[in-house]
């Protein structure tokens, strides 16, 4: 995989150039939507505008406002390509994205599943060199998700077949993982503002009705406009495929009610798409549902707060039965991308949720490689909650799969343990993985081969 991370090309003019400034923007936008109320099911993905945030921030909040409950771990944006044209799309293979928040990881893993899928998928780097519609997304992401991993997809080209194909290779590869998708779009560009609104009206229609065929039909026939057309029907098909059926429309704008300049206006769009059949409080494949991962996040950050600067404890009440039930999990603290704390219990000795409450106070202040979390690292640090699976013995190391596994090696009285975020996040094969768990474990790399050695493996569930 390409190494490298990408520099930000917008900090300064298509948004803020400094972290301080950038989040309280954002924070500025999102405080200004209500709360969202009688959603039609579980969030699947979101449609949003691409332009400076002057222009379009404030519609994109409307969408972004959804994600503060909803912890993914996974996000694909998939963007249009303004400035370079090429066929099919392109996935970007390199290690992250860099805005002033910080950086932001790409998910080495399921980038590359995409790519060996399907010749649809290719690495075009002149595709993501100077693109916005991407990065545009990724500080709103930052400041509402704290950590996660992207895909970060440039679609190329937008007729049918290839929104089509698309679309059925990213359903078979995200099948069995809980990803967020993102169209990233505007729609007409510079009409008068009433023939504008005629024509982003019956953008707007398609996508309330989640007629995605229509929108298609209607584009391919020149009926209406959008830069990022061709992902918004991508993004329909593939929440589609993968069981979404409700959307929301949340706010629509042009570029005129926010300038008063009406003579030739860019159209804006937030909407987000639902699966009716997995309702509030269902789980998703991984187990617990967006509410409890919520309420785990929320106790960790008062866990924090609480150790550092007194006050109320954090409070377990009104938790539900399965974050009564015995886990193990870690906790681990970010601060910029850079890791500041990473503190868990492997056995399942305690409820999940007291787990989370002890292990967000250990890695903010008893982890031994850091100095305690100060008071003004506590509003930059960025929680990441990994709850554990039971140990299963190794009998043959093909039973390991990279992204899906973390590994626990014991010989004697040393032991070591490393999560599948870890391998992912530098790329190992299996018996890479196996060599640095022996050597956290302070054996020697290949200490794995011997038959004195115990390998667990165990699934984790991570937001």
């Amino acid at each position: 995989m390409p190494r490298g991370i990408k520099k930000s090309l917008l900090a300064g003019s298509w948004y803020p150039g400094t972290a301080q400034e950038l989040r309280a923007q954002i924070r500025r936008f999102i405080q200004a939507v209500p709360d969202p109320k009688d959603l039609p099911g579980d969030l699947s993905a979101l449609i949003v505008p691409h332009a400076g945030y002057v222009y379009s921030g404030g519609v994109a909040a409307h969408a972004y406002r959804l994600l503060l409950d909803r912890p993914f771990s996974r996000v694909a944006v998939i963007a249009p390509s303004h400035r370079y044209p090429f066929r099919g799309a392109s996935v970007d293979l390199i290690e992250g994205y860099e805005t002033p928040l910080g950086t932001v990881p790409v998910d080495p893993v399921l980038s590359r599943r995409l790519v060996e899928a399907d010749p649809i998928f290719r690495h075009v780097p002149e595709g993501h060199a100077q693109e916005h519609a991407l990065e545009i997304q990724l500080p709103f992401l930052q400041e509402v998700l704290k950590a996660f991993q992207l895909i970060p997809i440039i679609q190329g080209s937008q007729d049918p077949q290839t929104c089509e194909g698309m679309a059925k290779t990213l359903a078979r590869v995200f099948a069995d993982h809980e990803v967020l998708l993102i169209a990233s779009t505007d729609l007409s560009h510079f009409y008068s503002y009433d023939r504008a609104v005629a024509l982003d009206r019956r953008v707007i229609e398609h996508v309330a009705a989640y007629d995605e065929q229509g929108l298609l039909r209607d584009l391919s026939e020149d009926r209406v406009e959008a830069c990022g057309g061709g992902p918004m029907v991508t993004v329909m098909k593939t929440a589609r495929l993968l069981g979404a059926d409700r959307s929301r429309v949340l706010k629509y704008a042009n570029s005129g009610d926010i300038t008063g300049d009406r003579s030739g206006v860019v159209g804006y769009l937030a909407a987000a798409l639902f699966s009716s059949a997995r309702k509030k409080g269902a789980r998703h494949p991984e187990g617990l549902t967006d509410e409890e991962k919520a309420f785990l996040h929320r106790l960790a950050r008062e866990a924090i707060a609480h150790r550092l600067l007194g006050g109320p404890a954090p409070s377990r009440k009104g938790e539900s039965p399965r974050l009564t039930e015995k886990k193990g999990a870690f906790v681990t603290l970010k601060i910029r991308g850079h890791l500041r704390g990473c503190i868990g219990q492997i056995r399942a000795l305690r409820p999940l949720s007291q787990t989370v409450i002890d292990m967000a106070q250990a890695a903010a202040f008893d982890d031994p490689r850091f100095p305690p979390l100060s008071k003004e690292e506590l509003e930059e640090v960025d929680l990441e909650i990994s709850v554990l699976s039971p140990l299963r013995l190794v009998e043959d190391i093909k039973e390991i799969e990279v992204g899906k596994h973390g590994l626990y090696v014991e010989r004697g009285y040393r032991s070591g343990l490393l999560l599948p975020q870890v391998a992912v996040e530098y790329g190992w094969d299996v018996p890479t993985f196996l060599e640095q768990t022996c050597l956290k474990a302070g054996l020697p790399p290949q200490a794995w081969q011997d038959k004195e050695t115990k390998i667990y493996l165990f699934s984790a569930e991570v937001f």
